[in-house]
């Protein structure tokens, strides 16, 4: 199965706004401590769409999901911090409507002035959203003239907000950001610059069992890092101690050695790695002196020499592709191997595009963020969208190809 890109789709710049009712879909999901925002990634990416329908005169109503909200009593998951940060941002007035399933915001939207906009609570709220009903589509469509989907991350569940409503309405596309994360997964599939390397790290191999078959004949290679080398070394005959192995997965690392190494690609795996007795131990942590680790301990991170050899390969690099941290880079005493990683991204003068999800996180912590070509913000819609999964988002809004 292949994606078509954005064949058939339609961006904000072909639709008509001026003086019309967006229903804006946006993916301000952010991570909230104590009611307070501690990334606002996704909500400074929502913004140039935002910002366009503004300047268009358009008269809008942005939603979004925020975490997984039980019922609407869940109230640690209002979006009352975003309204109030988009609102910031702005420049203007944000008014939080909580009254998701009512057309009872009509009577507002005929008097909105040009510096008002409307945000619905938390559509998760409304428990027709994750059923994707049609009843509450058409209770949003009901005040809407055009729908645009900006929420790239949200994109591969078909939620009310992200596919029944769209399927209702005639005027439909894309915003900025979505254009952006397509161009850029694109630039990944096809034609890429060469030597190109994919960096795969995180806790298990099945999770990325379907990037790496779709990868393995488009890159040049790969390097793998964070527990899931774990499972790949025990594969190659290593002792890896405590540390996370996948054991039902072994057949298939050996397999996708030989696979790699029957295509002459690279694969560069550990070599050596930072251990400890148990994760919560961090003055236990020490360097190994090679890829072996002893029966009492597990690995936590990349060590020294592998990043060397890491880092060494991503210079090298035309392009990459990162997703996975190389350890558990929460805990700062087992960081410097992702924090390498995104060092040695920095400096390399390739494309550099970085998952969602702990890759991101892990890029915006290193201090690098900026200095990758893009960093989606989409963790599973973007790994859906490169294994050739067909996002529900996106299909529903194709309308000049159908299958």
């Amino acid at each position: 199965m292949a994606n078509k890109g954005l064949k058939g789709i339609k961006t904000v710049r072909e639709l008509e706004v001026t003086g019309k009712v967006v229903f804006l879909r946006l993916d301000l999901n952010v991570p909230l401590e104590d009611g307070k925002i501690t990334d606002e990634t996704r909500i400074v990416a929502s913004l140039p769409t935002v910002q366009y329908l503004m300047e268009k005169g358009a008269k809008i109503v942005m939603c979004s999901h925020l975490g997984r909200p039980k019922s609407e009593a869940d109230r640690q998951f209002s979006l009352e911090p975003v309204a109030k940060r988009m609102s910031e941002h702005l420049k203007s007035e944000v008014i939080l409507w909580e009254d998701i399933e009512s057309d009872g915001i009509k009577a507002l939207l005929q008097n909105l002035k040009k510096n008002q906009l409307l945000l619905l609570e938390n559509v998760r709220f409304a428990p027709g959203e994750t059923k994707d009903s049609e009843e509450l589509a058409q209770v949003w469509a009901g005040y809407s003239d055009v729908y645009v989907n900006d929420a790239f991350g949200a994109s591969h569940r078909a939620h009310a907000s992200i596919h029944a409503l769209p399927n209702v309405m005639k005027e439909k596309a894309i915003g900025f950001l979505i254009e952006k994360e397509i161009t850029m997964l694109e630039s990944l599939l096809e034609n890429p610059k060469r030597p190109y390397l994919a960096v795969l790290g995180g806790a298990k191999v099945s999770d990325k069992i379907a990037v790496i078959e779709k990868f393995l004949d488009i890159v040049d290679g790969f390097i793998i890092g964070g527990a899931m080398a774990y499972t790949f070394l025990k594969a190659k005959g290593h002792a890896v101690g405590k540390s996370l192995v996948e054991t039902d997965k072994l057949n298939y690392a050996r397999q996708m050695i030989e696979r790699i190494e029957a295509r002459k690609k690279t694969l560069l795996l550990p070599v050596d790695h930072i251990v400890t007795t148990s994760i919560s131990d961090t003055k236990a942590a020490h360097a190994t002196t090679d890829v072996n680790i002893a029966d009492n301990e597990l690995g936590v991170d990349i060590g020294p020499k592998t990043i060397k050899s890491y880092s060494t390969a991503l210079h090298e690099a035309a392009t990459v592709f990162w997703n996975g941290p190389m350890g558990v880079f929460e805990t700062p005493e087992f960081s410097k191997g992702t924090f390498a990683i995104a060092k040695a991204l920095a400096e390399s003068k390739g494309n550099k595009i970085v998952g969602g999800g702990d890759s991101a996180a892990a890029a915006e912590a290193s201090g690098y963020a900026d200095k990758m070509t893009h960093i989606s913000t989409g963790g599973g819609a973007s790994l859906e969208y490169l294994q050739g999964d067909r996002l529900p988002g996106l299909e529903i809004l194709r309308t000049k190809i159908r299958n």
